[in-house]
């Protein structure tokens, strides 16, 4: 077992009212890793983790077990007729990677983002800071974070925050400009995700977590083939990740030893 899991710090929110469906509670259980390796990191999202700065986390909620993680079948993806209209509407856009930071650019066009999703679907609004940025997004990039960024007219319009694993691709965050929203920058960034996990030759875009009846995550069983994960196991047992049609919602995953 790698050391810095032993060495970890613990812990779990209180309750807190859920996001993605009404009347529900969350609870959270984190574990803060300030320098772990890009084998260990591979091994939680393998097994549903999610990263944020030095923090990996997942769901613990009581009674509940509707966040499932999803992963895109890289080797065996084909770009649908409209995935490719999406890739020749950006035919412009500029692409660069590098590794992440925090200005008043990525700032503006986070918060105009945050805003504009607040009035379309009802999220709420906080203004993030510089410090919250970087504790989110920057810290813990350690060698495999990377930020991926969208030119227009040498404009930023986008940003893309990914870690790149032995095995795949894990997408943490991506905003983009409102004002820029007719280029379907969300789909494109992830179009260039798989583009960029064949050229490495990585198998997999780990997508975070998808809910049943939650607009916020509609787009992401539209990028097939996928595979999905029920439940979250330890670092000693092997995840069982199973072909993603249908799902019911009696689905439940035997875990292997």
């Amino acid at each position: 077992m790698n050391k810095a899991y032993l060495k970890s710090i613990d812990f779990c929110s209180l309750d807190y009212p859920c996001s993605y469906l009404p009347d529900r509670q969350v609870r959270m259980n984190y574990r803060y890793l300030e320098n772990a390796s890009k084998e260990l990191n591979t091994q939680l999202i393998q097994r549903g983790w999610r990263r944020f700065g030095n923090y990996f986390f997942h769901p613990i909620c009581n009674g509940c077990n509707e966040c499932k993680s999803l992963r895109i079948d890289v080797e065996n993806y084909n770009f649908t007729k409209s995935q490719r209209k999406v890739i020749k509407k950006n035919r412009d856009t500029k692409v660069v990677v590098s590794r992440p930071t925090v200005n008043d650019t990525r700032l503006k066009i986070y918060n105009d983002y945050h805003l504009w999703k607040s009035e379309l679907d009802g999220w709420d609004y906080k203004k993030i800071t510089y410090g919250n940025y970087f504790e989110n997004f920057v810290e813990g990039v350690n060698d495999y974070g990377r930020e991926v960024l969208y030119f227009v007219d040498d404009k930023i319009v986008g940003v893309d925050l990914i870690d790149i694993l032995d095995d795949g691709i894990s997408a943490i965050y991506f905003y983009y400009s409102p004002y820029d929203r007719k280029l379907s920058l969300g789909t494109y960034s992830l179009l260039y995700q798989i583009e960029l996990a064949k050229k490495l030759n990585l198998k997999w875009i780990y997508l975070g977590y998808w809910v049943d009846g939650c607009k916020a995550f509609e787009y992401k069983p539209r990028f097939k083939p996928q595979e999905i994960l029920d439940g979250f196991p330890d670092i000693s047992q092997t995840p069982n990740w199973q072909e993603f049609k249908v799902l019911p919602k009696s689905f439940t995953t035997p875990l292997e030893k």
